[in-house]
């Protein structure tokens, strides 16, 4: 069952709420956590959170018949970076049987 998203303004309320800082506060230490991971990244570097999950870019072979969805028409992709996720093994344990 979807239960909707999570937004990073909800993130930031539900850490005010419980932690006592202002949202203000809250919000520029995710921002500031979110452009390490992004710099870290765009690095090169692996990003890992034990029992969560890894972040990596990885390189995406590119083609020449590749497809526009929308138009129907071929055109030609270059090799390019891609984010990945793999999610650490107390995530997909907890995971594992959520849905049905």
């Amino acid at each position: 069952m979807i239960r909707g998203k999570l937004t990073k303004a909800e993130i930031v309320e539900s850490i005010s709420e419980s932690s006592g800082l202002s949202k203000k506060d809250i919000q520029h230490i995710i921002d500031s956590f979110f452009s390490e991971v992004k710099d870290a990244l765009l690095d090169d570097r692996i990003v890992e959170f034990r029992g969560f999950g890894t972040f990596e870019i990885r390189t995406r072979k590119g083609r020449d018949r590749a497809r526009n969805p929308k138009t129907g028409e071929t055109v030609s992709v270059q090799n390019h970076g891609v984010v990945v996720f793999r999610p650490g093994k107390e995530l997909k344990k907890a995971s594992w049987d959520l849905r049905e």
